[in-house]
């Protein structure tokens, strides 16, 4: 009998805990197209009958921007759903754009429409309308204080090569006044150092005091070759950090010191030459390669200052024709002080485990069969406590909200 109680009692502890590390959590995601929002164990279906990808959250959580598109990738218009009063609508009658970012600091939205970056003005409190911003846009991010951008600007091609990329510093009320618009930096380019003719997927560093990005070449070289950078705050220090694809989420700050966690390698395939580095910036050593030999790293997320997670694969050489092969990645973590790793994740034979996102003191990630299937999202109470599958039958990863901590 007491053994029956205290079992009893251990179940009950380990649904309470589940129950209540699940009940932090909030997130947009996409199941048959369509975006859902789940919160807690309540999930709420937000479209119907459209094509969603890309879903973003506005700084506060009231919003939820993404991209109505279509399977022929020939539609990209810009919708928001607002939480509070439940209904999506466009900010304007109708915006066309495959990139927008939220403001830091208050729900404003700026988006790149065909090299045209616009801002929403704010109309009973919610985002509508436009401001345009600046024209010759290609890449661009905010600064931490929301008042103004990083822009980057395509280089362009003269009678004795490729010229230099320029980068700007422009405030979110320049309205088109070149003016208001400062010159922030120069790349200046040149093969096979650093040959690119754009710049993008900038990231602050958790101080504010670096950015990162990648200098990208021509269409099929950046396929296999990009060139990691930083920049300081002031525009001045720029560093060349290495060569890697031009994947977004395969480039992390640390949540504390300035740190850059990258996954190196040049090749379009996933299959070898795929390592995790850490970089101190700015750059006065050597940096540091975590990954065995043998082994392929394909993404990467900071759980703590000192570990690291890792989606790895064993690495898969004897290919080099044919359908390329599907890289069965699980999770391990790097202890970037002892250099001890161990891995924690084990999906079945044909499944593999990836995006890992930290949430608080959760871990998160997508477990799927292959690019062709959907899947179904894992929560972990830290690294050693209990997982539970959080949502099904998902097209991606979903997006978390959190707040920012300023």
């Amino acid at each position: 009998m007491i053994v029956r109680v205290l079992l009893l009692l251990i179940f009950m502890c380990f649904q309470l805990s589940q129950m209540v590390s699940a009940s932090s959590l909030q997130a947009a995601f996409i199941r048959d197209h369509q975006l859902w929002i789940k919160k807690g164990d309540q999930e709420i279906q937000i479209t119907k009958d459209r094509y969603v990808y890309s879903p973003k959250w506005s700084y506060d959580g009231r919003f939820i921007g993404y991209i109505d598109g279509d399977e022929q990738g020939e539609k990209s218009d810009l919708f928001i759903y607002d939480t509070v009063k439940k209904e999506s609508y466009q900010p304007y009658v109708r915006v066309e754009t495959s990139d927008f970012k939220w403001s830091p600091v208050k729900n404003q939205l700026a988006y790149n429409d065909r090299g045209l970056l616009n801002v929403t003005k704010t109309k009973n409190g919610r985002p509508e309308g436009f401001d345009n911003v600046s024209l010759g846009v290609s890449g661009f991010e905010w600064f931490p204080n929301g008042k103004e951008f990083i822009v980057s600007s395509q280089a362009s091609i003269r009678p004795t090569g490729w010229g230099p990329i320029p980068l700007y510093r422009v405030p979110v009320d320049a309205n088109l006044n070149a003016d208001k618009i400062k010159t922030f930096y120069t790349i200046q380019t040149k093969e096979p150092d650093l040959f690119a003719i754009d710049a993008d997927y900038f990231k602050w560093s958790a101080d504010g005091n670096w950015v990162s990005f990648l200098a990208i070449p021509t269409a099929s070289w950046a396929n296999d070759s990009n060139t990691l950078c930083v920049l300081s705050s002031e525009g001045k220090n720029f560093q060349v950090v290495g060569k890697m694809l031009w994947y977004k989420d395969w480039i992390k700050w640390a949540p504390k010191a300035n740190q850059l966690a990258y996954i190196s390698g040049e090749g379009r395939f996933f299959v070898e030459n795929k390592k995790t580095k850490i970089a101190d910036i700015p750059i006065s050593r050597q940096q540091k390669e975590y990954t065995p030999k043998g082994y392929v790293d394909l993404d990467l997320e900071w759980f703590s200052p000192d570990e690291v997670i890792v989606a790895r694969a064993m690495e898969n050489k004897e290919w080099n024709e044919g359908s390329v092969p599907t890289m069965y990645t699980s999770l391990f973590t790097i202890n970037i002080k002892t250099e001890e790793q161990t891995q924690i994740t084990f999906p079945k034979d044909n499944e593999l485990d990836e995006d890992p996102v930290v949430v608080g003191s959760n871990l998160t990630w997508f477990r799927n069969k292959g690019k062709a299937h959907s899947g179904v999202v894992w929560v972990r109470d830290g690294l050693n406590g209990q997982q539970y599958v959080w949502i099904e039958n998902v097209d991606s990863a979903p997006e978390f909200f959190q707040l920012r901590k300023n």
